[in-house]
């Protein structure tokens, strides 16, 4: 086994599709061992981790802190503590503000938002004792204030997401422990171009490349190489990077 994480065991939530999966299998290929969560697509994560050699699979709810909390303590019994974790788990809805639906956007919440409470919190203990860790939660570029419709409740639980990464990285640093996240622009995968037609996905391609500097749109292996990026960083902390292709459609320059 080599690789630059060589040794080291990396939980990634939400693990068993889109990027998550696109991370699992980067930090995997750099030797890592792979602890994946999934919630409900048990097929896929299965899946995943047959082709790895070094993973297993964890179901969990991230918004439930006892599921989170059992889930921490197989993954340290199957694999060992945790030294990297990526908070990826998250839902998405698209409504306007008239078109407000409190379940919904409640659900988002405790997904997008407390899960990645609830999943730090439980590796914390360890990373406290060691003295190092890195934590990476993946935001989303919305939380900036880009102009796609319907994502103005997703974009509040991403807006969290950042402030928390900036929140735990300034009570974290005493231990040593990293805390950065990646804001993503638009990205093919199963939650952004799940179950629509061949025509609907090419005008969502259009409609975002036209809203890039680089004229692209994402794969989650962009999100991926980022991820590997800051778990190495050693200077780096309570940043978010924000990986878009340069987006031009923000709602204003204002702070």
């Amino acid at each position: 086994m080599s690789g630059k994480f060589a040794g080291k065991v990396v939980l990634v939530t939400g693990a068993s599709k889109g990027i998550g999966k696109a991370i699992a299998k980067a930090f995997h290929d750099e030797g890592a061992s792979i602890a994946i969560n999934y919630s409900s697509s048990e097929k896929q994560a299965k899946e995943l981790k047959g082709s790895l050699e070094r993973a297993e699979i964890f179901r969990a709810d991230v918004s439930n802190r006892e599921e989170v909390k059992t889930m921490v303590a197989e993954v340290e019994r199957k694999l060992g503590k945790v030294d990297i974790l990526v908070n990826n788990a998250g839902i998405w809805y698209l409504f306007g503000i008239e078109d407000y639906d409190e379940s919904k956007f409640n659900r988002m919440w405790e997904i997008n938002v407390k899960g990645v409470i609830n999943t730090t919190l439980e590796v914390l203990p360890h990373m406290k004792e060691k003295k190092g860790g890195a934590i990476i939660n993946i935001a989303s570029n919305a939380s900036l204030g880009t102009s796609a419709f319907g994502n103005t409740f997703y974009s509040l639980t991403k807006a969290a997401v950042v402030m928390l990464t900036r929140r735990m990285a300034f009570e974290f640093g005493r231990y040593n422990i990293r805390v950065n996240a990646i804001a993503p622009g638009w990205i093919e995968t199963d939650m952004t171009i799940g179950g629509k037609t061949k025509e609907e996905i090419d005008n969502l391609e259009k409609w975002f490349k036209e809203r890039t500097m680089l004229s692209m749109v994402g794969k989650p292996e962009y999100i991926a190489n980022v991820a590997l990026f800051l778990a190495e960083a050693e200077y780096m902390t309570g940043q978010t990077v924000v990986v878009d292709g340069g987006r031009i459609d923000y709602l204003t320059h204002g702070i």
